[in-house]
């Protein structure tokens, strides 16, 4: 068995959903059996990057113990065109 983790957060709510899977388990593997995709309906897999902690990834990829598999929002704003905050 692995331990791994699945995160992932939207405007208004985040999850880290721990498991223990089988050894061999996949990231895909790991998203489908969290329920995250359940909880968060617009999450399309498709389109979204995931990774393992920060790093992007493959959804085939073979889990080892203690991974944080991580589901990436889209970015909404363009940092080119969002005026700079001024942290004085």
């Amino acid at each position: 068995m692995v331990n791994v983790g699945v995160a992932y957060s939207n405007q208004s709510r985040q999850v880290w959903l721990k498991l223990d899977l089988p050894d061999g388990s996949t990231v895909i593997d790991a998203i489908e059996e969290s329920g995250v995709l359940d909880m968060f309906p617009e999450i399309d897999l498709e389109n979204q990057k995931i990774g393992i902690y920060g790093k992007m990834t493959k959804p085939d990829v073979q889990l080892k113990e203690g991974d944080r598999i991580e589901i990436y929002r889209a970015i909404t704003a363009d940092p080119k065109t969002v005026k700079r905050r001024d942290d004085d």
